[in-house]
């Protein structure tokens, strides 16, 4: 039966243990150089509406360690809904491919692709989720802390997409999840609802930083926000994760951001670098986990 993955509310908690299982076996067989292509044979098309370094190199290096291939494709090369609707480029991509990629804008874009498509499509960030990256964050957090159940999750700034993937892993995972954000930047109420009693909102960021056993942060001005930016800055002044905020977290809390960062602003250089950060770790697990979500996509579709 064929799957997608547009947000994590699409996968159980035992479907969510099972690709954070794979990846870690994936992710012990690359370091250990023993070869793995399970997607021998297969290729993966990427749809490109908003540049990327991350989801790029871990999604087609990864399809090249499954033994597979990726074929990018940029805003200019289709001009998705623009030179013709998601639906027909599903169509004509599911009759040359074995699975779909999209970085976009609109939500709907992937939700449209994914109606049309015959094949599983992956979302690589949308203006609503970003599952992937969460995903990668909660292999991280297994590794740091041996569990993800029970864990306080504190997430400084907007209620953006990363915030609604967090929020919906928090309902499946068994973790509490705060967002502290300035008034009139929260998450989707909607969304919001649907995670349940492990979600809280607040714009109180000392009392959230308390004993949290993770900081999280996220660029203040997103991808097509940057007419806001000055405003942004002024509303989010407060929300930086810095020496002062880390020091009212847990004493071995970790330090967690999706990249890029802007230093300076919503996080400081030397928290960034300092002993708390597994940003980097992160960015690894990226590669590992989607490419456990690709084998699993893959699976699913020919069980």
């Amino acid at each position: 039966m064929k799957r997608d993955l547009l947000r994590i509310a699409d996968l159980t908690s035992a479907e969510i243990e099972a690709i954070l299982a794979l990846a870690e076996r994936l992710k012990a067989d690359q370091r250990a150089h023993r070869p793995h292509p399970l997607l021998a044979g297969r290729t993966l098309a990427m749809i490109f509406e908003k540049p990327s370094l991350r989801t790029r190199v871990t999604f087609e290096v990864g399809m090249v360690q499954l033994g597979g291939a990726a074929v990018n494709l940029a805003q200019g090369d289709i001009r998705l809904g623009e030179r013709e609707p998601a639906r027909d480029i599903a169509r004509n991509l599911e009759r040359w491919v074995d699975l779909i990629l999209a970085r976009v804008f609109s939500h709907q874009s992937l939700v449209d692709l994914a109606s049309a498509a015959r094949i599983p499509v992956v979302n690589g960030l949308s203006d609503l989720h970003h599952p992937c990256q969460v995903l990668a964050d909660c292999l991280t957090l297994r590794e740091h802390r041996g569990r993800i159940a029970g864990l306080r999750v504190v997430f400084v700034g907007d209620g953006n997409n990363m915030a609604h993937s967090w929020m919906e892993a928090a309902a499946r995972l068994g973790f509490d999840f705060v967002l502290a954000c300035p008034p009139g930047y929260e998450p989707d109420p909607a969304i919001t609802a649907e995670a349940g009693p492990r979600v809280t909102v607040t714009h109180d960021v000392e009392a959230a930083a308390h004993g949290a056993d993770v900081l999280y942060t996220d660029v203040w001005t997103s991808m097509g926000q940057e007419a806001e930016a000055a405003e942004r800055r002024t509303a989010f002044g407060r929300f930086q994760v810095n020496e002062r905020l880390v020091a009212l977290a847990a004493p071995d809390a970790l330090v967690m951001h999706c990249l890029p960062a802007h230093r300076g602003e919503e996080i400081t250089d030397a928290v960034l670098e300092g002993p708390h950060s597994v940003v980097f770790d992160q960015a690894e697990n990226r590669l590992h986990v989607q490419k456990a979500i690709m084998v699993w996509l893959s699976d699913t579709a020919r069980a």
